[in-house]
């Protein structure tokens, strides 16, 4: 019997259209990690605004630049914000450095403006820039039109609020609840698994069934597995950058480099498993297909992808002892399809399909076996996004 994972059917506000854009986008709004970032964001422009009056000589004009700074590097983890914050700065001092060029030149004119603007977007093009390559066109514009008669002060005022402003907006994001995005991982590795084993468990019923089958949704699932795929990929990474430069990741520790093995794992699994998609979905469907499943092979083959489903599924549970037995019964499904398969006469007018969900089926369980150790799940971090 094929492992199921319920299903869960929208109702309500979820079947009227482009309703759940809707509500993506608000609950978007409206989650926890946006809204502490927000929270975050406010108390540092306040606090660089507050500041900002009291700095030195003719800084003191430009208050308005210090929230500016803070704004600028609030970044969704701390090793952003000073990587942000060290660029913008970065991008600030050549943009001024190139304004002082071309004032020392004259008044500032439409050919001064047009050559400042070419000479910034030039300059964005330098590597390992990041977002300071935005600032240097816009650094520059400022200090020739604002700076006027009088671009040593402007300058001193604007680099020293921004940076006062960067320096406040780091110190806020690295002191007040620097987020820790593992939990969103977990879930993801969970949520995947089981929609991979999901697919092989449908895939096994479909073998069984009467040709074509009832439901065919699970032949036309090999983009979003690929969209699942590169979102847990974005998971895994962002939980990496969170932890760096990170004080809550020695009260919250959590091995990343496991996560890392768990998403290449279910990265080359779910390669096969649109392969055996694919395969399996041309066999029933396409008309034009010279390939066949034999009738005699619908059973074992089902069994094969009914236990290799099972063991995927079950790696969620941590169970090591259930997780053996699983083993030992997927390696005797698909040793028992193979023997089957090369036991058999093949039909030269009609070769069989077969062979390439076997080789599927032997590459998942090789990931399976190698790693079933290591792709076990984590506990939770009390840390969410």
């Amino acid at each position: 019997m094929s492992t199921q994972i319920p299903r869960v059917r929208g109702r309500g506000f979820a079947r009227i259209p482009g309703w759940g854009l809707v509500a993506d986008g608000v609950s978007g709004v409206f989650a926890l990690s946006r809204l502490q970032l927000a929270a975050k964001a406010a108390l540092a422009a306040g606090l660089a605004f507050l500041i900002a009056p009291w700095m030195p000589g003719s800084a003191a004009e430009y208050p308005y630049y210090a929230p500016l700074g803070a704004l600028v590097v609030m970044y969704e983890n701390v090793a952003g914000s000073m990587r942000q914050g060290l660029q913008t700065l970065i991008g600030l001092g050549l943009g001024i450095g190139l304004a002082f060029m071309l004032v020392s030149l004259g008044q500032p004119s439409p050919l001064t403006v047009a050559v400042v603007m070419g000479l910034g977007i030039m300059l964005a093009g330098l590597p390992r820039l990041g977002a300071g390559r935005d600032w240097i066109p816009t650094a520059a514009l400022l200090v020739l039109l604002v700076g006027g008669h009088n671009p040593d002060d402007f300058s001193f005022g604007y680099l020293l609020q921004m940076g006062t402003g960067v320096a406040i907006g780091i110190t806020v994001n690295l002191l007040v609840f620097p987020p820790l995005h593992f939990n969103a991982v977990a879930v993801s590795l969970t949520d995947f698994r089981r929609a991979l084993a999901q697919q092989i468990s449908d895939m096994a019923e479909a073998v069984e069934e009467k040709w074509p089958p009832e439901h065919e949704d699970w032949s036309r699932r090999s983009d979003e597995l690929a969209r699942s795929a590169r979102s847990l990929r974005a998971a895994v990474e962002k939980a990496d950058a969170s932890r760096r430069a990170n004080p809550r990741r020695k009260f919250h520790p959590r091995d990343v480099n496991l996560d890392y093995r768990n998403l290449r794992d279910l990265e080359r699994i779910t390669f096969h498993v649109q392969d055996m998609t694919e395969v399996l979905a041309d066999v029933i469907w396409d008309q034009d297909t010279l390939f066949v499943i034999p009738l005699p092979y619908s059973e074992p083959l089902s069994k094969g992808l009914s236990a290799v489903g099972a063991l995927l599924l079950a790696v969620e549970e941590g169970d090591t002892k259930r997780l053996e037995n699983l083993r030992d019964e997927a390696d005797t499904a698909v040793r028992t399809l193979a023997q089957r398969l090369a036991s058999d006469d093949t039909d030269p007018d009609a070769p069989s399909a077969a062979e390439s969900l076997l080789l599927s089926l032997h590459r998942i369980l090789r990931v399976l076996r190698s790693g079933i150790s290591q792709i076990k799940a984590q506990p939770d971090s009390p840390d969410g996004d």
